[in-house]
């Protein structure tokens, strides 16, 4: 897992860039306050890589490279590759060291290494309409926050692979009836097919984290567009999940529905219990629901 920043650790990492420049270009320090796990598995590593099908797109934007160990298997594929990190250490090694390492396989068009938060840019300042697929080793910390992002660029992304914390990898896959299914799992499952590949286990990165960690597959589905009020879809997927040990009937009432749509069976259930078609047609039901007679 490597590296990407909140507004609350933003001045610790400028201070720490300042105060521990890069003393040895063959190794870089994980941080603490970064999330930073370093995987350490080469056939690891190659496995995560060989995870993109490289179906509808030629780029690739690898999220919190680190010392590039999924990098460069990366690199062996026919993609245009883009870096993104945000640990000014580990951009210092990858535009050096491994530069030098890895330059067979390196040309000033098929790699670039990019400084920046990829909760905060524009995305389309580097890939203007171009598809592109995601990956990487996220950080435990922020890595729904990359998925939500993700959504928001569905459009643009028909892939998405990566590693989590195997907790979240799990959610972001379940079924509906499943303990951990709830709104990371519906709103993906939307626009997403949703697969959980393999895990990994603790002692394969530096530092070992304290559980174990689970890699996955998103691919677009054919037809991402939902017969619905996409923001509404939205709105009744996380109000329900909100107090999702209720019946629908109660966990949705700031909703405001009139008493004939809420004599619907479904307003029975509680929100575990819906499939992602089911949502679908909840929300259609309240939208048709506000439509005056």
């Amino acid at each position: 897992m490597t590296s990407w920043n909140t507004n609350k650790r933003e001045k610790k990492e400028k201070k720490s860039s300042q105060e521990s420049p890069v003393q040895d270009s063959n190794e870089v320090r994980a941080k603490k306050f970064l999330g930073q796990h370093f995987l350490r598995d080469e056939s690891i590593a190659q496995q995560i890589g060989d995870t993109l099908t490289l179906k509808g797109y030629s780029e690739v934007l690898e999220i919190g490279p680190g010392m590039g160990v999924l990098t460069k298997y990366l690199l062996q594929k026919d993609v245009k590759l883009t870096a993104m990190e945000l640990d000014r250490e580990s951009v210092q090694y990858l535009n050096s060291s491994f530069k030098e390492n890895h330059a067979k396989q390196i040309t000033d068009s098929n790699f670039k290494v990019v400084e920046a938060d990829f909760l905060k840019i524009d995305l389309s300042d580097y890939f203007r309409d171009t598809p592109f697929a995601i990956t990487g080793n996220f950080p435990y910390n922020i890595s729904t926050q990359i998925v939500f992002r993700t959504l928001e660029w569905r459009e643009q992304i028909p892939e998405f692979s990566g590693m989590f914390q195997k907790e979240v990898a799990l959610r972001i896959c379940s079924k509906e009836g499943s303990k951990v299914y709830g709104i990371l799992s519906v709103l993906v499952q939307a626009f997403y097919d949703a697969a959980y590949l393999f895990t990994v286990p603790p002692h394969v990165f530096s530092p070992p984290p304290k559980v174990d960690s689970g890699v996955i597959r998103l691919t677009r589905k054919e037809n991402f567009t939902l017969p619905c009020n996409e923001k509404l879809f939205f709105s009744v997927v996380k109000t329900a999940f909100g107090q999702r040990r209720k019946t629908l009937r109660n966990s949705l009432k700031s909703l405001s529905l009139s008493d004939k749509l809420k004599e619907d069976t479904i307003f029975d259930k509680r929100p575990e219990q819906l499939s992602v078609p089911d949502f679908i047609s909840l929300t259609q039901k309240i939208e048709s629901d506000a439509i005056p007679d």
